[in-house]
């Protein structure tokens, strides 16, 4: 149950990354509203999360899938670069987040 709250918390880091940018520096209410109430979700399920989960890897996995979240749809939806570079990055970090997590004692 901990690990599927911090997938969610994860995939809540992309609604807040995405809405913070469409928010337009909170000046377009809605998607203000929405950065603020899905942030603070996410934040609220890591944490309950960690009553049993170790802290680093939890951590680095609730941020690693909003940072490769947030870095694919930047791609998608708002048309950011994408080079060898960037992928090559993207791609350590997915394997830094698979390996705490496969080495994760819980």
């Amino acid at each position: 149950m901990a690990w599927l709250m911090v997938v969610v918390a994860g995939l809540l880091e992309l609604v807040w990354s995405y809405s913070a940018k469409q928010s337009d520096g909170f000046s377009r209410y809605g998607w203000a509203v929405l950065t603020i109430v899905s942030s603070l979700i996410s934040f609220v399920l890591l944490t309950f999360s960690l009553r049993t989960l170790p802290l680093g890897t939890a951590y680095a996995v609730w941020t690693g899938i909003g940072a490769i979240g947030s870095f694919v749809l930047g791609i998608v939806l708002l048309g950011e670069s994408v080079g060898p570079w960037r992928v090559a990055s993207g791609l350590l970090i997915v394997a830094g987040v698979v390996g705490l997590r496969l080495t994760s004692p819980e």
